[in-house]
């Protein structure tokens, strides 16, 4: 009878004693994303033709929810008359909704835009403001991929003399792939 206590105590005890164990250490919450992406736009200059490119993008999440995103992108394929435009943004962001490993994320980017215009007609870097949004799907802990949509707005282009200046509001779409590098999650 003893032997029979002494066993069924081993047994219960392990298992309350594994239950009690918490971790050592924990780690922050912060992630680093680096990633590539292709895009389409409308150019808002030139619409008979979306302006195509590729592009390369950072995310650092701060928290799970609020982060940084910063991107550049170059685009000139599909151009008409060797137009062109060069993307360089920055600014935060936050996750809206999470469903496994499903996310919708809303961003307000900043930055320049460098733009070439078509039959060398001019050319101009600009301030812009980029309200935009991303779905993004975890293939696994380390990739993701991530549609994206997002709308520039210009205010001060095209700025040439004789012509009014009453902005451009370029917008498209990316798809791309992202690899995390720091951080859990």
């Amino acid at each position: 009878m003893l032997k029979k206590i002494l066993i069924l105590s081993f047994f219960l005890g392990s298992g309350a004693a594994y239950a009690q164990v918490a971790p050592s250490v924990q780690g922050g919450n912060s992630t680093l994303w680096v990633g590539g992406e292709f895009s389409s736009f409308n150019s808002d200059y030139a619409t008979s033709k979306r302006l195509n490119g590729i592009g390369a993008l950072v995310d650092y999440n701060v928290t799970p929810r609020f982060g940084l995103e910063a991107e550049g992108r170059w685009m000139k394929w599909n151009a008409v008359g060797q137009q062109s435009q060069y993307d360089y943004l920055a600014g935060p962001k936050a996750k809206l909704l999470q469903y496994h490993r499903f996310s919708l994320n809303a961003k307000f980017l900043f930055g320049g835009i460098w733009i070439t215009y078509p039959f060398n007609v001019g050319s101009g870097s600009y301030f812009a403001y980029v309200p935009g949004g991303y779905g993004e799907y975890r293939i696994s802990s380390r990739f993701a991929v991530r549609g994206d949509y997002e709308y520039q707005f210009i205010p001060s282009a095209p700025g040439f003399p004789g012509i009014p200046s009453n902005g451009l509001t370029p917008h498209g779409y990316s798809v791309g792939v992202t690899y995390r590098i720091l951080g859990v999650r």
